[in-house]
């Protein structure tokens, strides 16, 4: 347990009185898999949840690599790799910050690193609320946040065996 300065107050015979609380250190969960992420994996995630009677809703993002075509080639698949201590961090702050805006009961993530055929499974975000509205925009919210501030790369490796690497829009 670690204790945070809140604020200094006015007022007795020192001076001063400090103002602390007790804040919770969470452990940084780990986020990433080597590979697809298997249909499994999301099955067991709501089989988890299942019993847990505070929860009025689940909201589940499946992000799953496209077989887009490119100047007449084919994405085949897409080979992630990560600067995966910074990532690590980067998912940890999201997920606490989605805690800190929603009513949320738990919250999942889960993102694929090396290489994920079209069609394959690649990140999951994952979770649950009292309430359904705070289900959808936390969701929603967290997939965002990934996108814009994860240090995750994709090489999109097309069907000429050529590669490009993806950029998020």
């Amino acid at each position: 347990m670690k204790w945070l300065f809140c604020r200094l107050l006015p007022g007795d015979k020192a001076g001063h009185r400090l103002i602390f609380r007790k804040m919770e250190t969470k452990k940084v969960k780990k986020t990433f898999v080597q590979g697809p992420i298997p249909a499994s994996r999301v099955a067991e995630m709501i089989t988890a949840h299942q019993h847990k009677t505070n929860i009025g809703a689940h909201d589940i993002f499946l992000g799953q690599v496209r077989a887009d075509v490119i100047d007449g080639r084919t994405v085949e698949a897409i080979e992630y790799s990560a600067y995966e201590e910074m990532a690590e961090a980067a998912f940890h702050e999201i997920r606490e910050s989605a805690f800190e805006k929603f009513d949320l009961t738990c919250c999942h993530i889960v993102h694929s690193l090396g290489r994920v055929a079209a069609g394959e499974l690649c990140l999951v975000v994952f979770t649950s609320s009292p309430h359904r509205q705070a289900a959808f925009e936390s969701c929603r919210y967290m997939v965002e946040a990934i996108k814009t501030r994860v240090p995750i790369f994709g090489k999109e490796l097309l069907s000429d065996h050529s590669h490009q690497w993806k950029t998020n829009t």
